[in-house]
């Protein structure tokens, strides 16, 4: 019987199921140990299990592995994993890496890994896909790649600079911003600033919207300015003031400066405002229109991709102009009342008239009390001439009224913390021993 190879890239996602066919979790990771003559051997699988929390599967917990699904037997410590210093991870440290090929063939870089089962229960690097430098002009700007075993191959780290982290980011491009964010908290430092260097802009600002403070504060110190305002420039306004108001005052104000100026005049206004305040949590680019603006308009604005879903759960109605701050605040229109009238309909005449806006400095609280009250999942926000200037939504509030913690950001890493701390998990499966086995 042949033995069953597995490259590790296409178990990315792969979902982990128990003996009777329930769900567990999804793979993101293999750990492995060094040998020192045998090729690096399969100790456990990094799983997603609910609540996007990280866990170690022992590989002597799993009982069958293909490219499709994971089988366990059931067991595992829920835990959340921390890597140990001879572990290595290979999605996210050793794809990318350089090797030197033993038989001459020069440098070549780690693009995917295959793990083979030698026995049962027991797992190990059998084979490497790897790609050399491009050496001649070549319309697809890649070099030539081959397949080599672990024997055939000596990593040889290129001094000074950092591993490549794209075939990393290419294993997680169907990751949504927060799971990706918790993917890069779980990278050891020097790893998660490589990837964060590599990723674009739009991506990188996504996923710093989805982190604790202090992390966001760490990546954002380690890029140039030019690129940290590209960055801030990408984050919604609210998140990039929230991160600005965290630096230094020197360089958070020469960020501002290198800011498209249209951007940085909407984080300077919300960075007004105290931050427990209606002010402090609105977002200053809801969607706005005229009164002569028909249902046929206001659902073609609302159906856009980027736009998020509690920001077109209703569209704004004012005089001009239609930036904030605005002319005189007519009223709001929900998105379900302009399903019940024919595209030609004016939103004018679809105002609710039951919704008062609140003022910036009304207390988050009062906020609270409003959306809970009313089922509503957005308020208007004006000043004291009725003018909109922005609106809370019910994501807003749930990020100012959750833990500091709960995006999940390792707990070193907390510069912040509330008095009532985590809620305890409970473990349903013995702690690691030495050898990584349950």
């Amino acid at each position: 019987m042949s033995a069953v190879r597995i490259f590790v890239a296409r178990l990315v996602g792969r979902t982990v199921f128990d003996p009777q066919g329930d769900r567990l979790g999804k793979v993101r990771d293999i750990v492995v140990v060094y040998r020192r003559t045998d090729p690096p051997q399969v100790v456990g699988l990094v799983v997603e299990i609910p609540g996007r929390r990280r866990v170690f599967l022992s590989i002597g917990r799993v009982t069958s592995i293909s490219s499709g699904q994971i089988i366990s037997t059931g067991l595992i410590n829920v835990r959340r994993f921390e890597q140990r210093t001879s572990e290595t991870r290979i999605i996210a440290e050793m794809l990318g890496r350089r090797v030197l090929l033993t038989d001459g063939g020069g440098e070549a870089t780690i693009e995917d890994v295959a793990i083979e089962e030698v026995a049962p229960s027991e797992w190990e690097v059998a084979q490497l896909f790897v790609r050399r430098p491009r050496t001649t002009p070549s319309p697809f700007g890649k070099g030539a790649t081959a397949f080599v075993s672990w024997s055939e191959v000596r990593e040889r780290p290129a001094k000074g600079e950092n591993q490549s982290a794209a075939q990393l980011i290419a294993s997680y491009s169907d990751l949504k911003p927060a799971d990706l964010a918790s993917t890069l908290l779980d990278l050891p430092d020097k790893r998660m600033l490589e990837v964060a260097h590599e990723l674009p802009d739009e991506r990188l600002a996504d996923v710093l919207e989805e982190m604790p403070e202090s992390d966001q504060v760490r990546i954002l110190a380690r890029l140039g300015d030019e690129r940290a305002a590209d960055v801030l420039d990408a984050m919604q306004p609210d998140d990039a003031a929230d991160l600005i108001a965290q630096l230094p005052e020197g360089r958070g104000e020469t960020l501002l400066e290198l800011m498209q100026p249209e951007e940085a005049d909407d984080v300077r206004r919300l960075l007004e405002y105290e931050p427990d305040t209606a002010g402090g949590l609105m977002t200053p680019e809801p969607i706005i229109l005229s009164a002569d603006a028909t249902v046929a308009e206001g659902l073609a604005m609302i159906r856009r991709h980027e736009l998020a879903p509690a920001l077109g759960a209703a569209v704004c109605v004012t005089l001009p102009p239609y930036e904030p701050p605005t002319g005189r605040f007519l009223g709001m229109v929900h998105f379900q009342r302009m399903l019940r009238y024919p595209p030609h309909e004016r939103l004018g005449t679809l105002v609710d008239q039951t919704l008062d806006p609140v003022t910036p400095d009304t207390p988050a609280s009062e906020v609270t009390r409003i959306l809970a009250s009313y089922n509503l999942v957005s308020v208007p926000v004006v000043d004291a001439n009725n003018r909109l200037l922005g609106v809370v939504t019910i994501d807003d509030v749930l990020d100012h009224l959750l833990p500091d913690d709960w995006r999940g950001g390792r707990s070193s890493r907390q510069t912040r913390s509330r008095s009532a701390g985590a809620r305890r998990v409970p473990t349903i499966a013995a702690r690691r021993d030495s050898s990584g086995t349950p």
